[in-house]
């Protein structure tokens, strides 16, 4: 939905399932339309849309893009941004560190995103930006050295060739958003700059690389570093990088006393990677652990070291506060809305995201998956009502 500045929000769909553009599609059908109902029934309706690689494919078929466009029209919805993080499968199986492959030394993580802006482009209404998100090029556990960082930057710069002829073409502003991510190749403010610093070594006479690549800012991934957006945001963009969008989004957090601990042993589930940040206090280095099944296999063995407080990539519900001794991040989400109330141009694209609904602890459910996403929507309007981001 359109907000003040020009500002777009929508939920992320790759809270529900579809590998198949038949089963993104029913997804569409069956839960973001009755979301439309309750939030924005009279009105445009943004959706932000899940597109994996076998899906993307599909949909450029002949006549599938114009018949999805027809059922957008009919139901007054848009596109505005594509979820092009997640390649393959991303639900109900393994997921883990293979959501960053094929990563972006792959000519493949390539191909496919250059083919999520052709579709975007084609999706698009009138005079409308768009953005697809990607990872933060690689995971810091793949081995990744000069000839890799080479590769990912010469593919970046393809993808920008790429994004570039296709909005000249269409005359849409069109943008890349890498999303830092805990061991991520990139995860903290300070790692962006570096990232996208040592592209500037290589390729100095890029003058217009921030107009079509940028960051995909997810307050659930910068929260966990123990970042303050206002902070982070303003670094960011005080260096020129282009906010492509903002993921709304909250971690899990907590005391690492030995009874938390123990609970926190509910939220370890096989499908996705929850890595954990340990604080020890401002004069002690983080301590980062790759899965939360390594941070408990810690505690166990070393109880007296777990530091002042845990940070869990484990994404909750936005409106619901979670209780018996845990907290979340949300914190983080209120300062970045802070801090865009007072640079409301910075950022169009705006994204809830909370993927993890099928692997809540049944305690963190509000009714079914629409219940919860209508709420989460309450609740972001509401605070972005306070901060006069909405009308």
């Amino acid at each position: 939905m359109l907000l003040n500045h020009g500002i777009h929000l929508g939920y992320c769909t790759n809270i529900h399932r579809g590998e198949t553009w038949d089963q993104t599609w029913t997804t569409l059908r069956d839960y973001t339309l009755r979301v439309k109902e309750r939030v924005s029934p009279d009105k445009p309706y943004g959706i932000g849309l899940r597109l994996g690689h076998q899906a993307s494919l599909e949909l450029l078929a002949p006549g599938k893009i114009a018949e999805f466009k027809d059922w957008l029209a009919t139901n007054n919805c848009y596109v505005f941004t594509i979820n092009g993080f997640p390649y393959g499968s991303f639900h109900g199986t393994r997921v883990k560190e293979q959501v960053f492959l094929p990563d972006w030394t792959s000519k493949d993580r390539l191909e496919y995103t250059k083919r999520l802006f052709d579709i975007l482009a084609q999706l698009l209404p009138p005079g409308a930006s768009g953005s697809v998100s990607t990872l933060p090029g690689s995971h810091k556990t793949f081995n990744i050295g000069g000839d890799e960082i080479s590769a990912i930057f010469e593919n970046v710069r393809l993808c920008r060739e790429h994004i570039e002829t296709v909005s000249a073409a269409t005359g849409h502003d069109l943008h890349l958003g890498f999303e830092p991510e805990p061991l991520g190749l990139f995860e903290t403010s300070g790692e962006v700059l570096k990232f996208f610093g040592l592209y500037y070594d290589r390729h100095p006479q890029d003058k217009d690389f921030f107009k079509f690549i940028g960051l995909n800012y997810d307050t659930c991934h910068l929260a966990i570093e123990y970042e303050t957006p206002k902070r982070a945001l303003s670094r960011i963009t005080g260096a020129g990088i282009r906010l492509s969008k903002l993921h709304f989004s909250s971690a899990l957090k907590l005391k690492p006393t030995p009874e938390m601990v123990t609970k926190l042993r509910a939220f370890d589930e096989p499908v996705y990677f929850h890595q954990v940040i340990a604080d020890y206090g401002p004069t002690t280095p983080l301590r980062r652990f790759k899965d939360l099944p390594d941070a408990l296999q810690f505690a166990q063995t070393n109880p007296a070291e777990l530091g002042d407080e845990w940070r869990v990539h484990f994404h909750i519900p936005l409106h619901a506060q979670p209780t018996d001794g845990f907290e979340s991040t949300r914190d983080h989400i209120e300062g970045a809305m802070d801090w865009l109330s007072q640079n409301p141009t910075k950022c169009q694209h705006i994204e809830m995201e909370t993927y993890t609904w099928e692997v809540l602890p049944g305690e963190m459910r509000t009714g079914d998956v629409v219940d919860q996403l209508v709420k989460e929507y309450d609740w972001t309007l509401g605070e972005m009502r306070e901060r006069q981001l909405v009308g």
